[in-house]
């Protein structure tokens, strides 16, 4: 393939994107302000693929000498971008950081190449409203680490040409992300929307002195999380009865009722939110973040296992398409 990927920062979103392009055969350029930073972004994402080759989780059919040799930096923006098929941009969740490099790209990106972001708060429209190439811009919101949780949201602005979140989507596709495909843009997007949701309803259970902490977290991590790794929402809800009109028909009028009883949005700061980090510390005191997020990260490598695993089966009680 000789269709190139300009990657806009080499943090750890940067450094994953640029090992899941290279990883579908993509040439990556990678660019930031501070040179030192693709230096070392090259080391670490280097050893990362050489780890990954060891412990057989690298992804795409390359080794991992070919992928670190798709993998180059950038002295400017320009050459970054020049003849790019598309531009991440995965500078600090700062908007004025953001609206600062979205600037400098285009004043230096050309048609057709694409513009994509990977914010996960700031909505199209505020990011890319000044813009010259504003029509061919998209946010594409990765989920962290995306390595190991392939979704992305793609959220294109209300201007943003029709043929762009089809483009994007196949790429996505194409480096073995699985995309969802948002029709306009909301507050939030769609993913934190529903984590918010699951949030205020654990933290408000908390502050209503229903559960705990470590008990309110086992509701998902021991219940809903299990099944909700491999079924989204809705399908649970129509495995869980004779489809989902039946589901509607038993349980609407109590979910309803349920819902309408949850209280106000919590603000989530003053006495309950010290109360909360309390007993986080007591499991999780902040020096052991890190190994914490370790933990995690291989917990999420495990299931990425599983799954991949998983989706090599017959995929029974789906209609063919």
């Amino acid at each position: 393939m000789s269709e190139s990927i300009g990657i806009l920062g080499s943090g750890l979103i940067g450094r994953s994107w640029a090992m899941l392009f290279a990883g579908a055969g993509y040439k990556v350029r990678l660019f930031d302000i501070e040179p030192k930073q693709v230096e070392s972004a090259l080391k670490e994402i280097a050893s990362q693929i050489n780890e990954l080759e060891k412990t057989k989780l690298l992804r795409g059919s390359k080794s991992a000498k070919e992928q670190i040799a798709l993998i180059s930096g950038a002295s400017s923006l320009q050459e970054c971008v020049a003849g790019a098929l598309l531009v991440q941009e995965c500078t600090p969740e700062v908007l004025e950081i953001k609206l600062k490099a979205l600037r400098d790209l285009d004043a230096v990106v050309q048609s057709p190449t694409i513009i994509s972001s990977s914010t996960s708060t700031h909505m199209p429209s505020v990011l890319s409203k000044d813009l010259r190439n504003k029509e061919r811009f998209i946010v594409s919101h990765p989920v962290n680490p995306p390595y190991y949780v392939k979704l992305v949201e793609l959220v294109p602005a209300p201007y943003t040409e029709s043929w762009v979140p089809i483009k994007v989507r196949s790429i996505m596709e194409e480096v073995g992300q699985v995309p969802v495909s948002l029709k306009k843009e909301v507050p939030g997007f769609s993913l934190n929307r529903i984590q918010y949701a699951i949030l205020n309803e654990a933290w408000r259970q908390v502050e209503d002195g229903v559960l705990d902490v470590a008990d309110v977290d086992k509701v998902m991590s021991e219940g809903l999380g299990p099944r909700y790794a491999f079924l989204g929402a809705l399908e649970t809800a129509h495995l869980n009865a004779e489809g989902m009109l039946n589901y509607c028909d038993r349980y609407a009028p109590t979910i309803n009722s349920v819902s309408h009883s949850m209280g106000p949005i919590p603000l989530m700061q003053g006495e309950t939110a010290k109360s909360v980090h309390e007993q986080l510390c007591e499991s999780i005191p902040i020096e052991k973040l890190q190994e914490r997020r370790q933990w995690r990260d291989t917990c999420l490598t495990k299931l990425s296992i599983l799954k991949k695993e998983v989706e090599a089966l017959p995929q029974t009680g789906l209609k063919k398409k």
